[in-house]
């Protein structure tokens, strides 16, 4: 059985997740929580970078990051499922890769916070990882993509819009929501025929009140 090294708030680790269930595979990974923190933890011998997901198979190879796993959930699905094939595969790759980029910017004022006395944080920074967020997420109220009626209807990039969103109701209080009214919405449809949508939130807490565990 091949094991996700992962956390339970981590969204790239919650995109894994989906992935692997939406695509009918959840009884060939075991889930293995991973303190990215710890240097006793295995996690740095399997993955260089000691960051979260990593995907151990069974052949003792480890596959990373997030974008790369579900490469290959696809392939072991039997490929064209997450990521279609042709042309119509890089607008895909662009969504994942700009849904990932504000979860990436989030992760980072999240760390701001948590690991930097007062003192010591940068306003500045705070607000250049803000920005990347804001123009994302405007990005997508632009061009919010269609309403899933079926799992079938979910790919890469939405699958990694869904966690990013997620993950902004989970450390952000769903503050984005007074503004993107259209990916409200489109989230909603996601989780209405998205089950494992619902199964792998975490209860909400605000920036102000993250718990200083070394998790996303």
């Amino acid at each position: 059985m091949m094991k996700l090294r992962s956390s339970p708030s981590s969204p790239f680790g919650r995109k894994v997740k989906l992935a692997i269930a939406i695509l009918g595979l959840k009884d060939r990974f075991e889930v293995v929580n991973a303190n990215t923190a710890d240097p006793e933890d295995s996690l740095r011998g399997e993955n260089p970078l000691g960051k979260i997901p990593a995907l151990i198979l069974e052949n003792g190879d480890v596959l990373y990051d997030s974008a790369v796993i579900l490469e290959y959930v696809d392939f072991l699905a039997g490929g064209g499922k997450l990521f279609p094939l042709g042309e119509e595969r890089f607008p895909v790759l662009r969504d994942q890769t700009l849904a990932d980029g504000i979860m990436d910017a989030a992760i980072l004022r999240v760390y701001e916070k948590r690991f930097k006395v007062p003192s010591y944080r940068d306003p500045a920074w705070d607000a250049y990882q803000a920005a990347k967020m804001t123009r994302g997420l405007a990005y997508f109220e632009a061009r919010t993509p269609a309403a899933p009626a079926s799992e079938s209807d979910v790919n890469a990039g939405t699958i990694t819009l869904a966690c990013a969103l997620g993950y902004l109701d989970l450390r952000f209080g769903g503050e984005w929501r007074q503004d993107y009214p259209k990916l409200v919405a489109w989230l909603d449809a996601f989780e209405a025929v998205v089950p494992a949508y619902g199964s792998t939130r975490q209860p909400p807490a605000p920036l102000s009140e993250i718990d200083p565990a070394p998790l996303c």
